[in-house]
């Protein structure tokens, strides 16, 4: 199947490189002992390669999987929009102007979304403004954890005011909140317990947040896009509905809610797609890579191991993504 959208990828160019070079505190880039270069990230460290930053490495992966446009988002996971404004507005401007960029020269195939300087919530807004009124971005990536509880997610009004004016897609993607120490990775197997449990569990607070609280009907403009297909809900959901029904029956859980959320198949297989469209519908998934962290081709690990009929495949494939990218590019209201 050719045609592909992914939804869910990285990058960390657009100037990144040299201010990450001049860190000397996490994040930062320093020489590995293998000649080559190593992020130190918040919770870890990993090589650094080309392809972490040359965009034309990552349309040729692009070519050779059938994928035709890859979201590309600001790293979020770095915590890089979590640190002082002072620090970090400037680089995540120039950042966001270079995606931009990245867009046009591709002709399109690398649609972006910005990151934003969540320290200072009045600046965040102004720049979530000025990526979809003046860089014509699809919107912003956001730190998932300001949607553990919705006190929390109320902190981020500002920002949600600008999203909702512009239409904006908003990606909750793993990451701290301004000001906030990330989590210590696990004290054993941290790979499977931090990376895979606990990070599947903390988005499936996020997808509940967003269904309980009123954030929904309050900001009806936004696209919420949950990655990892929303956590363990697909999994769990019936044991919501189960409790519900047993401890308060009069206030059913709202299972048909989730289906105002776009949710992405990143790092996920064939089993775990398949309860996700059971739960949510074709029409709400997407495909995501998280390119360059992972580099499987989902198109023959995920899609085509899937039971799915070649409509749903097709869908998830490339239908559910453009459909929405079609909608935020033609609900951006003129400057």
């Amino acid at each position: 199947m050719a045609g592909h959208v992914d939804m869910h990828a990285h990058y960390y160019g657009g100037g990144l490189v040299a201010f990450l070079h001049a860190r000397t505190e996490r994040p930062r880039l320093r020489a590995a002992t293998d000649g080559g270069e190593e992020m130190l990230a918040m919770n870890g460290a990993f090589p650094f390669l080309p392809l972490h930053w040359d965009h034309r490495l990552g349309l040729d992966q692009m070519d050779a999987a059938g994928i035709d446009r890859r979201m590309l988002t600001f790293p979020g996971a770095l915590c890089l929009d979590a640190l002082p404004a002072a620090e970090v507005a400037d680089p995540i401007r120039a950042f966001n102007d270079h995606l931009a960029h990245l867009g046009e020269d591709s002709g399109g195939r690398l649609p972006g979304l910005a990151g934003l300087p969540l320290s200072d919530m009045a600046l965040a807004a102004a720049e979530l403004r000025r990526a979809r009124y003046e860089l014509r971005l699809a919107g912003a990536i956001l730190p998932a954890d300001y949607f553990n509880t919705i006190a929390e997610a109320r902190r981020l009004t500002p920002v949600l005011e600008a999203a909702d004016e512009t239409g904006a897609l908003l990606m909750l993607h793993p990451g701290p909140m301004a000001g906030a120490v990330p989590a210590p990775p696990a004290a054993d197997f941290a790979q499977y317990r931090t990376s895979a449990v606990a990070l599947q569990s903390q988005l499936s607070q996020v997808t509940l947040t967003l269904i309980l609280s009123d954030l929904l009907d309050s900001f009806p403009r936004i696209r919420f896009q949950v990655v990892n297909l929303g956590g363990t809900l697909p999994f769990i959901f019936e044991r919501m509905e189960s409790i519900a029904r047993h401890r308060n029956p009069d206030t059913p859980f709202p299972t048909d809610r989730l289906r105002r959320i776009w949710y992405d198949c990143a790092s996920l297989g064939p089993r775990a797609l398949e309860a996700g469209i059971a739960l949510y519908g074709a029409d709400r998934i997407m495909l995501g890579t998280d390119w360059p962290i992972f580099r499987e081709d989902p198109a023959t690990t995920v899609l085509q191991p899937a039971r799915l009929d070649d409509a749903v495949r097709a869908q998830v494939s490339h239908g559910t993504a453009a459909r929405l990218l079609e909608d935020v590019a033609r609900d951006l209201p003129a400057w």
